[in-house]
């Protein structure tokens, strides 16, 4: 697939090499890392090298650290809490894995942006006095917007609430520093920083009663039971320590997304840039184009050989309109004519002059006849 342009990095990234690497040479490794011997050392030395990857990335330490089987896992995980019934507080355009865990969940709206309403979320805090838990993602997977975690969780914890952040899509694009966001609980995944898919991590302050979901065993502190993924987990450290060290260049992106979006507008002045109001990441633009049906578009794009998505990529295939866009303001015929481009490490100028291409060929379809 060489001649492919693959523009769809917020759904997963290629395996870095670094990743790759540690993951294959872990699976050369006999032992299971709760066993005593020699072979169960050296398997739980790797666990326990990648703990610390992902803790620097999170800027938190290694003994905040669960290892999960993804970033789904780790959220439903977060939200299952044990032992203090809180209410649940979640932000209208929070991912599914966090959205669908629990139905009595209230959403905290956003302004047209995408940001949190704090003013909405405090006078929901204040409500009621049962304390909450707050479920809030750094960056959002489809528009790339990116939330003030520390303003935020300066609101939850004067209510005496805890603050948990879905910090996928932040993960190697922005500077994670756990304690400084103010964040209780966190979680990551490794597939979308060029790990391994199935693995991710949930990390935790102490003193936060979480409950495990898989029982019949000690592994993780008891956090969750089953031998451990250990080649999956040490490609996701590899990925970490990899995406902390790239985080400059990564930043770089925007300038590759700020030439799509210029492109973009000029050639459909009637497209629109969604987020464009609000600090993002430098990788994610959603481009609403009104009067040409999403999965139309992709469809074009596709046939051009360059892979993009509508919304989350985590829908068995499907393209429906999306619950981010809806929560935003826009129109339902709006929010099904919006496509997302996410750029990575080894996007080109090229890649972006392909999509540009066909880009003006669809657009065509809304041009006025000459």
């Amino acid at each position: 697939m060489a001649d492919m342009v693959y523009l769809d990095w917020n759904a997963t990234a290629p395996l870095r090499p670094e990743a790759r690497a540690a993951l294959i040479g872990a699976l050369d490794h006999i032992g299971n890392p709760s066993s005593v011997h020699g072979f169960g050392r050296r398997a739980r030395r790797l666990v326990e090298d990648a703990r610390e990857q992902v803790a620097a990335l999170a800027g938190a330490s290694p003994a905040q650290v669960t290892f999960t089987g993804g970033g789904t896992e780790a959220n439903n995980q977060a939200l299952a809490l044990a032992g203090d019934k809180r209410r649940l507080l979640v932000g209208a355009t929070e991912h599914a894995s966090v959205l669908e865990v629990r139905a009595d969940a209230v959403a905290v709206p956003v302004d047209g942006d995408g940001l949190i309403d704090s003013a909405a979320l405090a006078a929901l805090l204040a409500a009621d006095s049962q304390p909450a838990l707050v479920s809030i993602q750094a960056v959002n997977n489809e528009t790339g917007v990116i939330q003030d975690m520390a303003s935020l969780a300066a609101i939850v914890h004067a209510h005496g609430g805890w603050l948990h952040s879905d910090a996928v899509q932040a993960a190697g694009r922005i500077p994670i520093d756990m304690a400084a966001w103010g964040c209780d609980l966190l979680s990551l995944s490794a597939h979308k920083i060029g790990g391994p898919h199935g693995v991710g991590a949930l990390l935790a302050v102490a003193g936060i009663p979480l409950a495990p979901l898989l029982r019949g065993g000690g592994q993780e502190r008891r956090m969750r039971a089953g031998t451990e993924n250990v080649a999956g987990i040490a490609g996701f450290g590899a990925a970490c320590a990899a995406s902390l060290a790239g985080l400059a260049d990564y930043a770089a992106l925007s300038l590759l997304r700020d030439r799509l979006e210029t492109a973009v507008l000029a050639l459909a002045p009637t497209a629109q840039i969604i987020g464009a109001g609000a600090p993002r990441v430098a990788n994610t633009s959603c481009i609403a184009l009104p009067g040409v049906p999403a999965n139309s578009q992709l469809m074009a794009f596709d046939l051009a050989g360059i892979a993009v998505s509508a919304g989350s990529a985590c829908s068995s295939g499907k393209v429906k309109s999306s619950h981010v866009l809806r929560a935003m303001g826009l129109e339902e015929a709006l929010a099904g004519a919006a496509i997302r481009v996410s750029l990575g490490w080894d996007s080109t100028e090229a890649d972006i002059d392909r999509f540009i291409a066909c880009w003006d060929r669809i657009a065509a379809r809304t041009r006025p006849a000459a």
